[in-house]
């Protein structure tokens, strides 16, 4: 059975199937209920569709970590690097490149 949540954002991706917000906001939903086959369905239509949505490299890279698959996240977090930089979102970048350095086993402990 659906959540309420989850149905009132497939009603609304009915009304504006090319929303980003809210194929953003199935695309979490689908990973909060451990569904990532839908989560990935969401947030790779969103890269493919709106790839100045920076918000959505983050998750995405870490649902690939999620699953097993780390380079694929690391690919992902590069991408998201560009875009973040690109719209001049540098709180969105050094999250990316936190994410990024962790994956690729490139975090530093102060000594």
């Amino acid at each position: 059975m659906q959540s309420t949540r989850l149905t009132k954002l497939l009603n609304f991706l009915e009304s504006e199937p090319n929303d980003p917000f809210v194929l953003y906001a199935l695309a979490t939903e689908y990973n909060s209920a451990n569904d990532p086959e839908k989560a990935f369905e969401y947030y790779l239509k969103l890269v493919a569709e709106h790839p100045d949505y920076v918000g959505t490299y983050y998750h995405l890279g870490k649902l690939y970590e999620k699953t097993g698959k780390t380079e694929e996240g690391i690919k992902i977090y590069q991408k998201g690097m560009l875009a973040a930089k690109n719209k001049r979102d540098m709180h969105a970048f050094s999250e990316l490149q936190g994410a990024y350095n962790s994956a690729a086993g490139l975090d530093y402990e102060d000594d």
